[in-house]
């Protein structure tokens, strides 16, 4: 019997010292920040918001006055520097953009993790409405969309609308899909749950997943709108994977984008 127990408990043991080192490491796993400093990425036009002191986002103004301001929170790889696209884009279509930089990420020191990313998010929200009222449109990508949801629901007054890219209904569900072998409900700390979060949120929610997306599935995103009250719509970027979908839409598109946002169709 001892010997029959011996490998199994051998098993067992191995088994519980990868779930804890998944449970420790996690966020290892989650967020992949890449360090810069303000002069670094604040250039081509791109400028320190609210000051090079206080940084917490870049800021890139149209070339006449503002039709609105775009909060930008991008995924979980690299800063806020390397989404210059957004600013290139919307600028061009009148409006302010703000590409928010997370805590621990670029050159911002801080804590990692949902509920500080979400906080600080936030505030960074309530800020560029004080700075530069209403309307103040709200985009999230990946990682960005699940701190975005959670965080134009806590500042739903200050949200005209909110762009959802590539988005989750609940990470767990991403967890899931790449860990199938894993408890990944009991071992997730941060939760994301995007579906949840805008349960009652009242502003336009624009979903938009890419077709080919391998990283966080189209289904999750279509899960995320079956979830959502309405005014919602969704958009399928054809042939769109993870990361190429800017490639993929034109000026026309991110005007249909807008105008949804702000109750202009």
């Amino acid at each position: 019997m001892t010997q029959v127990l011996a490998p199994v408990l051998k098993f067992v043991l191995a088994c519980a010292i990868g779930l804890a080192g998944v449970a420790m490491f996690q966020d290892r796993l989650l967020y992949f920040p890449a360090s810069a400093t303000v002069a670094e990425m604040a250039s081509g036009g791109l400028e320190p918001w609210p000051s090079a002191q206080d940084f917490r986002a870049l800021l890139a103004q149209p070339s006449g006055a503002a039709r609105g301001t775009v909060l930008v929170f991008h995924g979980n790889a690299g800063h806020a520097g390397h989404r210059r696209y957004y600013a290139d884009m919307l600028t061009r279509e009148g409006f302010r953009v703000l590409l928010a930089e997370y805590p621990g990420y670029g050159p911002r020191g801080g804590e990692m993790g949902e509920r500080s990313m979400v906080e600080d998010a936030g505030e960074s929200i309530a800020q560029a409405h004080r700075a530069f009222g209403a309307p103040v449109v709200v985009i999230g990508e990946s990682l960005g969309a699940g701190v975005a949801a959670a965080a134009a629901a806590q500042q739903r007054d200050a949200v005209a609308g909110l762009m959802l890219i590539t988005p989750w209904d609940r990470l767990v569900s991403v967890a899931s899909y790449h860990y199938p072998w894993l408890p990944v409900r009991w071992l997730l700390r941060d939760r994301y749950d995007s579906a949840g979060n805008l349960a009652g949120f009242g502003r336009p929610v624009l979903v938009v997943v890419a077709s080919r997306d391998n990283v966080v599935p189209a289904r999750l995103g279509l899960a995320l709108h079956e979830a959502l009250a309405a005014p919602k719509r969704l958009v399928t970027v054809e042939a769109a994977g993870h990361n190429d979908w800017p490639g993929l839409v034109d000026a026309r598109w991110w005007q249909a984008a807008m105008a949804f946002m702000l109750g202009q169709s």
